[in-house]
């Protein structure tokens, strides 16, 4: 766990604390006894029954500039004329029609405003119609140019040798690396995401009586779910996976061979490490017979896409409708869906990818909203890095920030958060050698310089998650850098 200041009361050490104490049978000072019924209020809070957050993590690096696509005209010329466009705003190179873009207009209810003070218009991939029409009817967001970042940064302090200063996230444009950043604030080799930190609070609170079903994966293993205290629970489309021949009936045809195996892995053992395998082994066997149960309720009648992330989210949301039996106030998931590291053919593959991504998640709202959940379930996407605006010919390559969607009931929508970027991929400066308003938000070829950070972004998803202020340090180790001007810890995406 990464503490910017070690000496900081969270619950988490507070828990540790009292534990201590209560071992020696110490009593505990009145102080300490008052400041952990104010820290646990966020999540004993009345009316907290039940928070969901769904992470659809996007891998390969998205290209943002062909996602939320700037519409404007004058905008829009730049961005044509960059990637290469035909004549009369139409296709050419690795550029959308902007007639093509009519269907999925974006119309916020106060225009974003770009750095220099000009509004500026967005729509969506002429493929997004779902996730346009969550917008359009409030029930979705877009946060512009979001990514990793240490410490808020300047392009010049990019630029700049004084990395102690100015530090840099690591291994920036490196898939595995960032990956791992955007999940865990941390390069590959991470242990601890900051989804499995928020699974630990949870289990520290008490929410969920068993803590197996706090965070649970659909798209295997992830840094992003495991915490401290929290382990990642993987189950596929199909539900959960089961241990065999433990859970056969028979094995070579006996059913005798079949207690005999299950008895050999489950029984307690005096050998410490034979123990605990077959006590991790029992707790496995027990929680699939928990799943299976709860997925035996009645599904959402709502009709999900056959492939792609379609089949991970009706998972999930069986499993939001089965929360009750799992015991589970508070849950974290996971999904995901690759193929976006698209340095070639992005016009014949991009498209297809992010209609998916669409029609996934607008069939998971929509299946929220008949179970009655929407306003107590978040999903949001994530991704690698955005990539460079400026075209290799028939793709892009890595980049750094990105633009986000936020969907649910609980989501201030119908608007854009974060500052329109320039569409530019200039070096122009002026006489002092700063550079110009159109050149300060990129670092090159039209890889955006984040104006937000992924830790500001996942700060205000963990407060309506129930996390304390006091507590986001504990689980987002960058963000004490943050909640200065232009930085806000919270970005008010959330109700």
């Amino acid at each position: 766990m990464h503490y910017l200041n070690p000496d900081l009361h969270t619950r988490r050490a507070f828990l540790r604390r009292t534990g201590q104490l209560a071992m020696t049978g110490t009593a505990l000072p009145l102080a300490l006894n008052l400041a952990a019924m104010g820290e646990a209020a966020a999540f004993n809070a009345p009316g907290n029954d039940y928070k969901a957050l769904v992470c659809v993590f996007l891998y390969g690096g998205n290209d943002y500039a062909n996602t939320v696509v700037t519409y404007d005209n004058a905008s829009y010329d730049q961005y044509s004329a960059i990637r290469g466009g035909g004549a009369g705003r139409t296709a050419g190179g690795i550029a959308l029609a902007q007639s093509a873009l009519s269907s999925t207009l974006l119309v916020p209810t106060t225009a974003p405003v770009d750095s220099v003070g000009v509004p500026r218009q967005y729509a969506l991939n002429p493929t997004m119609t779902g996730l346009a029409g969550l917008f359009n009817s409030g029930k979705a967001a877009v946060q512009l140019n979001v990514g990793p970042l240490v410490v808020p940064l300047t392009r010049a302090q990019y630029n700049s040798s004084n990395r102690t200063t100015y530090p840099r996230p690591p291994q920036l444009f490196s898939h595995n690396d960032q990956q791992s950043i955007w999940q865990s604030s941390s390069p590959e080799g991470s242990k601890v995401g900051w989804g499995g930190n928020l699974g630990d609070l949870a289990i520290q609170n008490n929410l969920n009586s068993s803590a197996t079903f706090t965070c649970m994966s659909v798209t295997g293993n992830a840094v992003f779910l495991s915490g401290d205290t929290a382990l990642q629970y993987q189950l596929s489309t199909s539900g959960a996976i089961k241990i065999t021949p433990a859970t056969a009936a028979t094995v070579y045809g006996s059913g005798a061979v079949s207690s005999a195996i299950n008895a050999l892995i489950q029984q307690p053992r005096s050998h410490k490490l034979e123990n605990d395998y077959n006590a991790v082994t029992k707790r496995a066997l027990d929680a699939e017979a928990f799943v299976t149960a709860a997925l035996a309720l009645t599904p959402p009648t709502t009709v999900f896409p056959t492939d792609g992330l379609g089949p991970q989210l009706k998972m999930v949301a069986r499993l939001i409708k089965g929360q009750a039996m799992l015991g589970a106030r508070r849950q974290v998931f996971l999904v995901s869906i690759g193929g976006f590291d698209l340095h070639d053919n992005l016009i014949r593959d991009h498209a297809g990818l992010l209609g998916k991504v669409s029609d996934a998640m607008t069939a998971f709202y929509n299946s929220t909203v008949e179970m009655g959940v929407a306003n107590q379930v978040t999903a949001f996407t994530a991704s690698d890095f955005g990539r460079t605006l400026a075209s290799n010919g028939d793709g892009s390559d890595h980049g750094w920030g990105s633009h986000h969607f936020m969907v649910g009931g609980a989501v201030n929508g119908k608007a854009f958060y974060g500052t329109p970027p320039p569409v530019s991929v200039g070096d122009t400066k002026d006489s002092a050698g700063n550079y110009g308003p159109a050149d300060q938000w990129h670092v090159g070829q039209g890889r955006l310089l984040p104006s937000t950070s992924v830790d500001q972004y996942a700060a205000t998803l963990a407060r309506w998650f129930g996390v304390a202020d006091v507590e986001l340090p504990s689980i987002l180790p960058n963000i004490a850098h943050f909640g200065g001007a232009g930085y806000p810890v919270n970005l008010g995406f959330m109700v």
